[in-house]
């Protein structure tokens, strides 16, 4: 005779478990202060709404003319005769060409910071000071950086290139340290105890182990260096495919023109997922 599970648990003394028991988390101080944190901002939110002052702005007229707006950029793009298309495609590849410029520049020095930082490869008071410094960067907007650098040495593609290269150099050191930390400070160890120099270490163990999350972190930040290249362009008279948009939209109000260059961007966006994908099958993925 074969016994059910729940006779030998009673023959062995043991409680059967309760299958009609949800665990549920315990109300502690953390889920208090989340709520609580969303239900102050959510006040806020609803108070900013009740009292925004919309001018003589009326509702259902602007909503009209967003979707007639909308309708041209998107549904009627063409170019009237304020640009031509390679001029367009020039100013494309000018803010492209920036992106590149500005994650290559930060990825570089990243690197040998990102090994500094790194709590497995560097003396704890280097890495506290250096990823201090880091988030102290990141706080700052990158459009920020690009007007102060502007006020600095003036407005143009320098200002716009330092500005770009200063934050992805502290958004990667942070990605870069932290992916170098991923190997584990025994098998570090182990190596110093084999005779392997610092240098060693770092191209025959931590690198290849983490050249995937560098690869993956880097192009993350080119896509990010390409829309921010598109803001500064106007913003910092770095020109590119940013000027041209703003001078579409701000000066002449040619919606057709401005769909133009909102679907050029979005097929070089699109361009860049497709590296991505076929970058992470070939490195990450195998």
């Amino acid at each position: 005779m074969i016994e059910t599970p729940n006779k030998q648990l009673t023959q062995l003394g043991l409680k059967q478990p309760s299958l009609n028991r949800i665990p549920v988390h315990p109300w502690n101080r953390r889920r208090k202060t989340l709520v609580m944190t969303f239900i102050v901002l959510s006040l806020i939110s609803l108070y900013e709404l009740m009292t925004m002052s919309t001018g003589n702005v009326v509702l259902p007229t602007a909503f009209k003319t967003l979707g007639q707006n909308m309708t041209l950029i998107f549904l009627q793009p063409k170019l009237t005769g304020s640009d031509t298309f390679t001029q367009l495609l020039r100013s494309l590849l000018d803010s492209v060409a920036l992106a590149t410029l500005t994650t290559l520049l930060g990825a570089l020095c990243s690197f040998f910071a990102g090994l500094l930082a790194a709590s497995n490869l560097t003396n704890p008071k280097i890495g506290t000071m250096i990823r201090t410094i880091m988030a102290i960067i990141r706080a700052i907007p990158t459009i920020l950086w690009v007007l102060i650098f502007s006020i600095v040495i003036g407005l143009g593609a320098d200002a716009a290139v330092i500005g770009l290269s200063f934050h992805s150099f502290a958004y990667l050191t942070k990605a870069y340290s932290e992916s170098f930390e991923t190997l584990d400070k025994e098998t570090i160890e182990s190596l110093k105890a084999m005779g392997a120099s610092w240098w060693q270490i770092v191209f025959q163990a931590v690198l290849p182990s983490s050249i995937a999350a560098l690869l993956s972190w880097t192009f993350i930040r080119f896509e990010i260096n390409f829309t921010n290249a598109i803001a500064v362009g106007a913003a910092a008279g770095a020109g590119g495919i940013g000027y041209q948009l703003f001078t579409a939209s701000g000066f002449y109000y040619d919606f057709h023109e401005v769909g133009v260059i909102v679907y050029l961007c979005l097929a070089v966006t699109a361009c860049l997922e497709f590296v991505s994908v076929e970058l992470q099958k070939r490195y990450i993925h195998h």
